[in-house]
């Protein structure tokens, strides 16, 4: 909408310019008249559109002032003039002697500027314009909360009320079905409203002088003068400092629940691609790719799950929030929430730092980066993390890669979001936000001499100093194990640096074993704390290895020393919560 209206009064010497501003401002004929009045605004509350409105001598609308001069009318003079030039958007008749028409011809003047005829409709082929057609089909599109492509009166009074703050009687409901009826072949079907019949209303409202009304919808979805939506509306602000993360909150998981439903048309809790596609057609273009099948579980039949739905949607809120802003503005988030953004729907997280003074969390999805050497099994792991095996099968999958996976798993008999990130082995850690994430897998093939030189290396350089936490992955367990060409063992270099002994991973036979990997993962990038290493210890089973000529005694004394510490450190993380 725009903040102010600036209306110049055009005209030759002597036809009454000055004599209308007069008018309005004194409300009665002005006896002595300037050569030139001086601009005058007209403050916001005292127009009929809130919007302050300045009055300067000199403008072009057409219109016939000094009417008291002559008998009956001169629009037969001036129809033909504005059918010949469809830029003229009104004609008024007045007389500044007479004050007749002197507030409306000020009024048509601004309602010309805030609502233009000429974006919305031809006047020569008297019909809409087709980028009024395309953002009236969205709205429609938004508004029929049920898919049935019909709005019931239910739909239409959410409609109303949400684009004029009141819903419509009863009878001027069916009023409105019977004018469309009466002139459509289809526009009322099922006691509803078609598109076409929305499309026939507008245009309706349009050719009587009511463009306002129109105006009136599109500004409320988010449309600007050139029926593009506007960056305020799609690109709302949202600021996430260093160290902070964005997530959808339950709102904008409820309002996610509620599009699944509504296109999910078989009602087998998963989207076809069809389904996924008329999900996403009130968008300019198809946001989620063939990659998506890559990133998150899916049905037997290659389908994107309901889990998957909202995996994917976690998935976007935590790497590019701004984007995620955006497709919910072009669902219509705002309108359907009655919420002010989009905003409403994401939690900006507090600094992690904070999370480690405080020795707890709030976060509900958790970034794990997968490092390694090539030819590892990193694609396998994050594959067997969704259910899949590495190799691609056929479906909507394709050829399709991602290098992220997200999936939930169980932490303290709570649902967190884990996203795997596979880093490019030709990746270099340029800066220490190459390296920042909740934890760290460090993977290396058991059956590969040279591989776990290349885990140690990264983990001396970017992790052994950090607070991230770091778990190694011995994969490629079903083949032969060899030994490691690095100076020490990997469950030495392990107990060196404190870390959890290696955890066994083969994506040929997914056991138990296999599987737990990831639910560790997630309780260290929960729990980044000295205590998660000892409870990583203890809970996986996986106590630092001693040389097996070491006495039965010291092995006892060595089990009592981790639990002594592990106890005094869960004394402690209990008293700081106190």
């Amino acid at each position: 909408m725009k903040r102010d209206v600036r209306i110049l009064l055009l005209g030759e010497p002597k036809v009454g310019k000055t004599s209308l501003i007069m008018s309005l401002v004194g409300e009665e004929f002005p006896e002595e008249v300037p050569l030139r009045a001086e601009e005058i605004t007209i403050p916001a509350d005292v127009t009929p559109e809130k919007v302050p409105t300045h009055i300067v001598d000199y403008s072009g609308i057409v219109l016939g002032n000094k009417s008291d001069l002559r008998s009956g009318s001169s629009m037969e003079t001036i129809l033909p003039i504005m059918n010949q030039f469809s830029e003229i958007e009104t004609c008024v008749e007045c007389s500044a002697k007479n004050l007749k028409n002197i507030s409306e011809l000020f009024y048509y003047a601004q309602k010309a500027v805030l609502h233009p005829t000429a974006p919305l409709y031809d006047p020569e082929d008297k019909q809409l314009k087709p980028p009024c057609v395309r953002a009236l089909s969205r709205i429609f599109c938004i508004s029929d909360q049920d898919n049935d492509h019909i709005l019931s009166d239910a739909e239409l009074n959410c409609f109303q009320k949400s684009c004029f703050g009141n819903p419509l009687a009863p009878q001027a409901l069916e009023d409105v079905k019977t004018v469309v009826w009466k002139n459509t072949s289809d526009g009322v079907q099922d006691n509803g409203l078609t598109l076409n019949g929305f499309l026939f209303l507008n245009t309706l409202f349009i050719q009587r002088g009511r463009h306002e009304t129109t105006w009136t919808i599109l500004r409320k979805f988010g449309y600007d003068d050139t029926l593009e939506l506007t960056d305020d509306y799609l690109y709302p602000e949202l600021r996430v400092p260093v160290g902070c993360s964005s997530e959808l909150n339950h709102l904008g998981y409820q309002f996610l629940q509620r599009l699944f439903e509504k296109y999910d048309e078989d009602k087998d809790s998963a989207l076809s691609p069809t389904e996924l596609k008329n999900l996403f057609c009130v968008l300019p273009y198809m946001p989620w790719g063939a990659e998506v099948y890559a990133s998150v579980p899916t049905t037997d039949e290659g389908y994107i799950s309901h889990h998957g739905y909202l995996c994917q949607w976690t998935l976007s809120a935590y790497l590019d929030i701004h984007r995620c802003l955006e497709y919910l503005g072009y669902l219509g988030y705002p309108i359907l929430t009655e919420q002010d953004s989009q905003t409403a729907a994401v939690t900006v997280t507090r600094e992690k730092e904070v999370d480690l003074e405080k020795g707890q969390t709030q976060r509900s999805v958790f970034l794990c980066k997968v490092i390694g050497p090539r030819g590892t099994g990193k694609t396998a792991f994050l594959q067997a993390f969704v259910g899949r095996s590495a190799v691609v099968g056929k479906g909507n999958s394709s050829s399709a890669f991602s290098p992220y996976t997200i999936n939930t798993v169980q932490v303290s008999n709570q649902e967190k979001y884990l996203i795997l990130y596979e880093v490019d082995v030709e990746t270099e850690f340029l800066k220490a936000s190459d390296a920042s994430c909740d934890v760290a897998c460090l993977m290396y093939d058991s059956s590969d001499p040279h591989s776990f030189d290349y885990c140690a290396s990264i983990y001396k350089q970017h992790y052994m100093e950090s607070n991230i936490p770091c778990v190694l992955v011995a994969s490629k367990v079903d083949l032969p194990e060899v030994k490691q060409f690095h100076g020490m063992t990997p469950a030495e270099f392990c107990y060196k640096h404190r870390l959890p002994a290696p955890l066994p991973f083969s994506s040929l036979s997914l056991d138990s074993t296999s599987k737990k990997i990831y639910t560790r993962l997630a309780w260290a990038a929960m729990y980044p704390y000295v205590v998660v290493r000892l409870l990583l210890f203890v809970i996986g089973g996986f106590l630092p290895k001693v040389s097996h000529n070491t006495s039965f005694w010291l092995r006892v004394a060595l089990g009592s020393a981790v639990v002594a510490v592990l106890g005094f450190a869960i004394y402690r993380a209990f008293a700081r919560q106190k």
